[in-house]
């Protein structure tokens, strides 16, 4: 419960570490968002690292001169960082699966990997590219498609195509958006909001996946 208490306080705060970051450790924070993100999107046991709200917090610092944040190289980071994230994990659930749900329980979570089960028998691959903005279903979808042994030029096309479209749309939001005046005095409730629009997709998921199980069901 105090990791998930951390781990929360983390992610509303984001903005002020990435700007002590920034600040204290100019060059080094490249090296430190790397493996956030890294982690988050490769290491099936760190699925509470910031995701989403860390890359529009990184386009906001980014889009302040003072901070010296360079915008392009930043985003070429984060991109191969969610890019070989990814792989890792699909080579972690093709190997590892049974090892690691029997290991770490209480964070390979059954009902994590469920859910992103629903996800790939609702989407099929393009779950992967879904996923890159679904806290949790994104740390997991990887996964579970190594487990599931998917091809793995089909993976990496998806993988490719998700990292993409993660990295060009959610940076320049921060970076354009995240100036405005309301939205710098109102960052933490930004983030929440932030948090709460990508949980959708997930929530909806697991809904029309049980509404569907029902329907079996009473047939």
């Amino acid at each position: 419960m105090e990791l998930i208490y951390q781990a929360w306080d983390f992610i509303k705060n984001i903005n002020e570490h990435l700007e002590t970051w920034v600040r204290q450790y100019p060059t080094a924070v490249y090296a430190i968002l790397f493996a956030i993100i890294f982690a988050e999107t490769g290491l099936v046991v760190t699925p509470l690292l910031p995701g989403d709200s860390l890359l529009f917090a990184v386009g906001a610092i980014a889009a302040r001169p003072e901070m010296g944040l360079n915008v392009w190289l930043v985003s070429f980071i984060i991109l191969i960082a969610a890019i070989i994230g990814d792989s890792v994990n699909y080579g972690i659930g093709r190997h590892l699966c049974k090892w690691l749900t029997k290991k770490f329980p209480r964070v390979v979570k059954a009902s994590h990997i469920e859910k992103t089960n629903q996800f790939f028998e609702k989407y099929g691959g393009k779950t992967l590219i879904i996923a890159r903005f679904v806290p949790i279903v994104r740390t997991f979808a990887p996964f579970v498609a190594g487990s599931g042994r998917m091809d793995y030029r089909k993976f990496m096309f998806f993988n490719v195509t998700g990292a993409l479209l993660w990295v060009i749309i959610i940076v320049p939001a921060g970076y354009f958006f995240g100036g405005l005046e309301i939205v710098k005095k109102n960052f933490e409730l930004v983030i929440i909001g932030i948090i709460i629009v990508s949980l959708i997709p997930g929530i909806v998921g697991v809904l029309q996946a049980r509404a569907a199980s029902k329907r079996e069901a009473n047939k």
